[in-house]
């Protein structure tokens, strides 16, 4: 937790409103998501037992497995919700569109699941499906191997920063809005959004407190309530697997089943629409629609990749060199996604001002015009002088960059002590035309208020690793290569 969000959470105790933690929206959100909310079965390894799925707030589709422990039923469940989600998917592979010399598609599919559990148990339950067999003993439909590559697929780009292909509803509302409660109570969905956006005339406390009762908002899964479990659907199970030679009563053993399960999805359900709402008041990030790109075109590359010719299944784990790589792609993304949301959100780029890695002022001197003749050509290189009252880390020769001109670098010349602050002197390089006299209003004049700050959006090449086959034994040596075994149909479900 940092500073500012340390403050905004307290002045949100003692306003009892929500604080915003940014002035923009730094995730995209689809026109047509499709919301999925899972509950497992206590005790019980990733064992499903209902899901409320639909891509439309009045038209929720509830899967149920009546007995989560029957093989035939799980993977009954697998498949349709599969057809579900396969169907949801090839929606958006119809209209492509040409980029840079390359086609990709024009938008892509996002799931929203309400937290992070729910984002780990469809990983799991991605893991589960993926490899399973569509012919021999133990065949299973295949959408249901299919259905499992395209959740492991998006669970692996919800661990991508910046990516909004799988987004967990809890995450996404508390990046943006602090509350006068913990971390851990902003877990709590309905706890989370009696503060985001309280009933009319109820107080983020009063709101808060109540939905905690787990009978008016019950957990937003994968976990049930212990007390619904015991009293309810533990029973509405063992009813229905008491009805093997009554079709009737099967039929509306299920029907009282399904009713309870939808009980406690329905409210989440509800929740999960209310919260996108207020993504949605948000005005977007400048860099939104750059990372969704991004974003289709992993979709675009994963989809070829599942529709090509043989396509190389994806092993259960990592070797040592791909987990290397994937791990340094992840730090570069983090350090990109860092910078994109400072240059986007001056509420973030406080973060920065705080830790000294940034600072504001008043340009107080400028010389728009300076020409460097130093090298074998001239080159334009105005000088700004920046009188900041901010601390700061940062020395001479380090590099900075203002949101109010991303395209542009400066340089630290020197940084000296003024009356009440300190005057920074920076050198100017890019965005200011192909002359040697800067366009109009691309240098900085004096009386501008300005930011700059080391957060940088620059390229950052890829790290030298060793091929596959080159693994060493000191890390399991070469990966044996992916592909189906005769565990595979047998694998534990979890």
């Amino acid at each position: 937790m940092t500073a500012l969000t340390s403050l905004a959470r307290a002045l949100a105790v003692r306003h009892g409103t929500a604080q915003p933690l940014t002035t923009v929206r730094h995730v995209h959100v689809a026109a047509r998501p499709l919301v999925m909310i899972p509950l497992g079965l206590a005790g019980e390894a990733n064992a499903p037992v209902a899901a409320l799925v639909g891509d439309r707030e009045d038209a929720p589709r509830l899967l149920v497995v009546p007995q989560p422990r029957n093989r035939d039923q799980r993977f009954a469940f697998a498949a349709d919700l599969g057809r579900i989600v396969v169907s949801y998917v090839d929606g958006f592979t119809r209209d492509l569109e040409d980029v840079r010399g390359r086609r990709r598609f024009a938008d892509a599919p996002q799931l929203l699941v309400p937290n992070p559990g729910g984002i780990s148990f469809l990983r799991l339950f991605g893991r589960s499906t993926r490899l399973r067999r569509v012919f021999g003993e133990y065949a299973v439909p295949p959408v249901v191997p299919l259905l499992g590559k395209w959740l492991t697929f998006f669970a692996e780009r919800a661990e991508h920063p910046g990516s909004s292909l799988m987004l967990a509803m809890t995450s996404a509302l508390s990046a943006h809005w602090a509350t006068g409660q913990s971390p851990v109570e902003d877990a709590n969905l309905a706890a989370l959004l009696a503060w985001l956006d309280p009933p009319p005339g109820r107080s983020p406390f009063d709101a808060a407190l109540e939905a905690e009762d787990p009978d008016r908002w019950p957990p937003a899964g994968p976990a049930t309530d212990p007390a619904f479990d015991a009293e309810h659907l533990a029973l509405a199970i063992n009813r229905y697997a008491r009805t093997d030679a009554d079709p009737a009563a099967r039929a509306a053993a299920l029907d009282r089943l399904r009713a309870a399960l939808h009980s406690q999805l329905e409210p989440t359900w509800r929740l999960m629409w209310q919260g996108l709402g207020l993504l949605r008041g948000l005005a977007a990030g400048a860099t939104v629609l750059e990372r969704w790109a991004d974003d289709r075109d992993a979709f675009t590359t994963y989809f070829a990749h599942l529709t090509g010719d043989n396509p190389v299944p994806q092993p259960r784990r990592d070797g040592a060199v791909a987990a290397a790589r994937r791990l340094e792609r992840l730090e570069r993304a983090q350090a990109r996604f860092d910078a994109q949301r400072a240059l986007d959100d001056p509420l973030v780029m406080a973060e920065h001002r705080l830790t000294g890695e940034a600072f504001a002022g008043e340009v107080v001197a400028a010389e728009p015009d300076r020409v460097d003749a130093t090298g074998p050509r001239r080159r334009l290189r105005p000088h700004v002088t920046v009188h900041t009252t901010d601390p700061l880390r940062l020395t001479a020769g380090a590099e900075v960059t203002s949101p109010a001109r991303p395209g542009q670098k400066a340089e630290i010349l020197a940084v000296t002590p003024s009356a009440g602050g300190l005057d920074v002197r920076l050198e100017l390089s890019g965005g200011m035309g192909r002359a040697l006299t800067a366009t109009p209003g691309s240098v900085p004049a004096p009386g501008e208020r300005i930011t700059y700050g080391s957060a940088s959006t620059a390229f950052q090449p890829a790290g030298n690793f060793p091929d596959a086959a080159d693994t060493p034994w000191t890390h399991g040596g070469p990966p044996t290569p992916p592909g189906p075994t005769q565990e595979d149909a047998v694998e534990a479900w979890s």
